[in-house]
């Protein structure tokens, strides 16, 4: 156990995680059991930050799931590896602020610029999608934004999702809606799927929704359609006047990866992190899915892009709870 963590549980007048723990099972939430849920393969160690940090939340009074979910970042932030990219890029603080401005009505639509090749967005965007609007005034949109239309409607199927085909006209930047399948009734079925065939398609999809909000997939295709569409996005939105806050889910796993990640200088974190610097107001370390590369940047082992939707589902839990 860190300085950092131990100083969180003096706050709180508790002496060790398990006793956070129980004082989240005494208001009623299981922490551990909703980072589970969210997604199935994460580390222990990811149980326990957000135990940490939804005792926190609980422990100050958080008097909404916005205040909430800031608090819950700073639990996340104690378990970053001081000297760690993590650490130095404040990834857990940085998680809670994301999760924050979902939970705020100036946030319309919320996008997971996926890769379509792992479901590491799917796992986020569902428990966004279950969650978030119990704390809001205005439903917030969730939509995934990936390249390949094959792989989005098997996404959607699977999941449940609603699968929007579209056709981009290249002659004209045009955008066409061809084909729109809901896969369930439920709230699954309000998220969006989009298949793009390239960025300009991406970009477009983009327009089309209003996108307020967005975080990059990072395991998959970053380098030839995540990152180019949320940087062509951001500098539209720019010259627009339009607020656009893009968040990149990772880098930092450089030559670990297969090509799409390759290195980008001797002391590089790999191509992806370097693109992320270029269009992110936040960003993350290690992979948006793989528990295993987010641990090995210093943090907990959880995907980033699952990370925001265990988030979000735990601060409305204190919100619901305490409010």
């Amino acid at each position: 156990m860190n300085n950092s963590i131990q100083s969180v549980l003096n706050e709180m007048n508790l002496d060790t995680l398990e006793a956070a723990y129980q004082y989240c099972l005494q208001n009623g939430i299981d922490s551990k059991a909703l980072v589970n849920e969210t997604q199935t393969i994460a580390f222990e160690n990811a149980g326990e930050a957000y135990t940490l940090g939804t005792a926190l939340a609980l422990f100050r009074n958080a008097h909404n799931a916005e205040e909430a979910a800031n608090i819950i970042g700073e639990g996340l932030q104690a378990f970053t590896k001081p000297g760690s990219v993590a650490y130095a890029r404040q990834v857990g603080l940085g998680h809670g602020a994301l999760a924050a401005r979902l939970l705020n009505e100036k946030s319309q639509c919320f996008a997971f610029l996926a890769g379509h090749e792992s479901f590491a967005a799917a796992e986020g965007a569902i428990k966004i999608a279950l969650n978030v609007n119990k704390s809001r005034q205005t439903p917030l949109k969730v939509i995934l934004n990936g390249l390949g239309k094959d792989a989005a409607y098997l996404i959607s199927r699977i999941n449940g999702f609603t699968y929007v085909r579209t056709q981009f006209d290249y002659e004209t930047g045009e955008l066409h809606e061809v084909e729109r399948r809901r896969f369930s009734k439920g709230l699954r079925g309000e998220i969006l799927c989009y298949g793009a065939d390239d960025v300009r398609e991406g970009v477009a999809i983009m327009q089309r929704e209003k996108v307020d909000v967005s975080i990059t997939g990072n395991s998959t295709n970053p380098t030839r359609f995540q990152h180019p569409v949320a940087g062509i996005y951001k500098a539209e939105c720019h010259r627009e006047g339009k607020a656009y806050f893009s968040v990149a889910s990772g880098g930092g796993t450089g030559r670990t990866l297969h090509p799409d990640n390759v290195a980008a200088g001797p002391a590089s974190y790999g191509m992806t992190d370097t693109m992320g610097r270029m269009h992110a107001d936040a960003q993350f370390a290690g992979s948006s899915s793989v528990p295993a590369h987010v641990a090995m940047m210093g943090f907990i082992g959880m995907g980033n892009n699952p990370m925001v939707g265990a988030t979000v589902a735990l601060a409305i839990e204190v919100d619901q709870h305490l409010n």
